[in-house]
């Protein structure tokens, strides 16, 4: 009775605080290195198959060493990450709160901090439904004050995507951008009309700056809807990621200029990144934008990798007048916001931004961002190649007439 009365009262503040839509994301400055993983596979899209023995983790630490009392709440979304007009029942069987009671302190580290952990779904939670998932955490149970929102997503598949990447596109010829061509194949599932039922979403390396979303067939048979030579799937192709690795406190790699320790933290200080506009795409592999928690020589990295302020440096001349840059990275869930954007330093003659993060191996881009811009450009600093090796999530939703919420019927993942 408990747990429904507290549902029933989070329903009522997500009704009233949550009309935007969902996105990973920390709330408060105490909450550090949220992730939303798939188990045994951390570097996985956060999407689970529905009744399959997959789930997701979901970890974060909070920067002190005493225990807190979280608790989290399942809702239901559409396509576009509002919530569905489902109720409890029609999505979960069990309980769609509970407490996070899986936790351990920090050893061995200077930063003092509790690791959080649990999985979704879990012994007291299984999923009836495909669709969109945000799990919402707060502490104390005051769920008007959210601490992270983690989000993902289960698939039923029911239909096939194909597709492919490819360097010429109506823009230009093998030069800065990428096509996505792709066709949805729904021989043996019914959908009447595909231009109303189909909702599809396109993610380039899991950016929701430049999502493509809404899209409809460019043309459409029996069992075929094709996507292709859509103007709205070129891309620009960017290039690798930069890399940053601090996994140890004494050897360090490519990036780093030095380490050092002033009694209270480590710092990391970078060398300072320079424009790769004229260079041609980099070789090597890359994690698309993702990031690893690791520390050398460690037995139980989630709570022996120790925190580190990193310092990140763009020589520049004088301030872009028209914009900013931006950190681009799932470190800041790839969003453009006052936590991802550098401050220009009119001593340094730069742009500079300190962030504490969790030791590990980190991807990361420069992002022009203008002013009142929701997307940005990688072509100033990171230049833009066909030749990029980018990673495209294709997201298929289905609502047939009637329905009252957005099935996901396949998931697809191209690369170039």
């Amino acid at each position: 009775m408990k747990r429904q009365i507290l549902y029933i009262a989070f329903l009522f503040v997500v009704s009233s605080l949550f009309a935007e839509p969902f996105y990973t994301h920390v709330t408060v400055n105490n909450i550090r290195t949220l992730q939303v993983r798939i188990a045994d596979n951390p570097l996985a899209i956060p999407v689970i198959e529905l009744g399959s023995d997959q789930s997701v983790q979901i970890s974060f630490d909070e920067m002190s060493y005493e225990p807190k009392s979280y608790t989290y709440a399942l809702v239901h979304c559409n396509a576009d990450w509002t919530r569905s007009s489902l109720s409890e029942v029609d999505y979960l069987e069990g309980f769609a709160n509970g407490t996070i009671d899986n936790y351990a302190f920090s050893s061995n580290t200077t930063t003092l901090y509790v690791h959080y952990q649990f999985d979704v779904p879990n012994d007291d939670l299984k999923l009836k439904v495909s669709g969109n998932y945000a799990v919402v955490i707060a502490q104390d149970n005051d769920f008007t004050k959210p601490v992270a929102v983690a989000c993902f997503s289960v698939v039923q598949s029911r239909v096939t995507v194909k597709g492919s990447v490819r360097g010429n596109t109506d823009r230009e010829l093998a030069g800065r951008y990428q096509q996505v061509d792709f066709e949805v194949q729904t021989s043996g599932y019914e959908v009447r009309d595909p231009f109303t039922e189909l909702k599809v979403t396109v993610q380039q390396n899991r950016r929701w700056d430049n999502a493509v979303t809404n899209l409809t067939p460019t043309y459409t048979s029996s069992n075929v809807q094709s996507y292709t030579n859509n103007r709205r799937l070129i891309f620009e192709g960017g290039n690798q990621y930069r890399s940053v690795d601090f996994s140890s406190e004494y050897t360090y790699g490519s990036g780093i200029d030095r380490i050092t320790f002033d009694r209270t933290f480590y710092h990391v200080w970078l060398f300072p990144s320079e424009s790769r506009s004229e260079r041609g795409v980099e070789q090597g592999y890359d994690a698309n934008g993702q990031f690893l928690v690791n520390r050398q020589r460690s037995n139980d990295v989630d709570v022996e990798a120790d925190y580190m302020w990193v310092h990140f440096v763009v020589p520049m001349s004088e301030p872009y007048f028209n914009g900013t840059l931006c950190l681009l990275g799932q470190v800041f869930n790839n969003q453009i916001n006052e936590q991802s954007r550098m401050v220009y330093d009119f001593a340094q003659k730069a742009y500079v931004k300190s962030l504490f993060l969790k030791q590990g191996g980190y991807n990361f881009q420069y992002l022009f961002v203008e002013k009142d811009a929701k997307s940005g450009t990688l072509q100033p600093m990171e230049g833009s190649y066909w030749q990029t090796e980018n990673e495209y999530a294709i997201y298929v939703y289905h609502r047939p007439w009637g329905e009252r919420y957005d099935k996901l019927v396949a998931v697809k993942l191209l690369s170039q």
